[in-house]
């Protein structure tokens, strides 16, 4: 179900590709885009509150994966994880957290590995803190149903497999 304006149409960035067969995937990405940009822009800034600033969002999400759990990751395991595919975008910010002592790297075998030092533990505590004051309890009152934005996250989960099959056949083209 499209969400239409009395007249105008779908809310997109680009109607020419609204016009085809699916106007709300235009809808969904125009959606994503605004949200991608919004949520990049939050971790910079939440995680700048919470005393490390200078981080660009791969970095931030990277921080909390490494930290996560507590055990270290490969880069591969990284890459695979946040569906990146050129690996020097994800060297380059473990490198900078690296420089900044909140990971640390090892070794597993030939693959090299990265783990949250204590101040990179902290880091993510306080980001935590930050999360929690600012953007948890906003969205609690919106009183949004927490079962159905899993479902939603399962969704997109989904949806970015079907972006991902499309661009290994775009590439073939």
């Amino acid at each position: 179900m499209t969400q239409q304006n009395e007249g105008i149409g779908p809310i997109v960035a680009a109607a020419h590709l609204a016009a085809g067969r699916m106007p709300a995937l235009s809808e969904i990405e125009y959606a994503m885009t605004l949200m991608h940009h919004s949520f990049e822009r939050w971790m910079v800034r939440c995680m700048a509150a919470a005393g490390v600033s200078g981080l660009q969002p791969v970095a931030v999400h990277l921080l909390h994966a490494v930290a996560h759990r507590g055990r270290e990751k490969t880069l591969s395991e990284l890459c695979m994880m946040f569906n990146i595919e050129d690996t020097h975008v994800v060297t380059y910010a473990i490198n900078k957290l690296a420089a900044l002592d909140l990971v640390k790297s090892g070794r597993r075998g030939k693959e090299k590995t990265v783990k949250a030092t204590e101040k990179g533990v902290e880091a993510c505590r306080r980001y935590h803190e930050v999360r929690e004051a600012l953007l948890v309890d906003s969205m609690k009152r919106l009183n949004l149903d927490e079962k159905a934005l899993s479902g939603i996250a399962a969704t997109m989960r989904s949806i970015s497999g079907q972006y991902d099959q499309a661009a290994r056949s775009a590439t073939i083209l």
